[in-house]
């Protein structure tokens, strides 16, 4: 899941402003208009494959959540925008159903551990009031460290999430492996962890050791 980063918080903040719209309604709108600007999947073979698999996630793990699945065209892959809001490419419908499982699961994990509120609370923490630049420009780089680590953590309890989801429904850790691996190699970046890292969170959550919950993110005082 690519989470909102500083930039496009600090690039809206003259709108926001004028708005007088505080960093919640901000995330808020920036997801939208991300929603707004994909292209909705032709119903067809592809798309409904990518929906049957959601619903069997959704049935088995999330059917008291509020989330919405949405099949788009386009660059992206998989993302989870505005806390309940999926997104899957068409595309994961040529993949292996294990692989296109761990990854509709992953996103899903976002939804059930409620990381988009902890997105919210973090920035909040960082920009309590009015969003301007004299409130954000100070923050950025404290803000943006702990928004990177708070992402890495994200992603390493959504993937254990997706692990524990197929196995329940009776596929191995193969499949969460190879979907890791179907993307390539990936260096670390400000929103995921690399490919090495979380095959090794993978082998962890796999042996029964959790996502190490205390990488908390530095306070403002950092």
């Amino acid at each position: 899941m690519r989470w909102l980063r500083l930039a496009v918080m600090v690039a809206t903040c003259a709108t926001a402003a004028a708005q007088a719209n505080d960093i919640i309604d901000v995330l808020h709108q920036s997801a939208q208009r991300r929603l707004d600007g994909m292209a909705l999947a032709p119903d067809g073979p592809r798309a409904e494959a990518v929906r049957s698999s959601f619903e069997l996630l959704r049935r088995a793990f999330a059917a008291d959540k509020m989330v919405e699945l949405r099949v788009v065209t386009g660059s992206t892959v998989a993302e989870t925008l505005d806390g309940r809001v999926i997104v899957a490419n068409e595309a994961l419908a040529d993949v292996p159903e294990g692989v296109r499982l761990f990854v509709l699961a992953h996103e899903l994990g976002h939804v059930q551990h409620g990381h988009w509120r902890q997105v919210g609370d973090l920035y909040k923490r960082f920009v309590p009031g009015e969003v301007a630049p004299q409130t954000t420009e100070p923050v950025a780089g404290p803000l943006g460290r702990a928004a990177s680590a708070q992402a890495h953590r994200h992603e390493f309890e959504a993937d254990a999430f997706a692990l524990r989801a197929l196995r329940t429904l009776g596929l191995t850790s193969d499949d969460a492996f190879a979907a890791v691996r179907h993307q390539g190699m990936q260096h670390d970046s400000a929103t995921h962890p690399g490919t090495r890292k979380r095959l090794a969170s993978l082998r962890d959550a796999e042996s029964g050791v959790e996502p190490d919950p205390a990488g908390a993110a530095p306070s403002q005082a950092d």
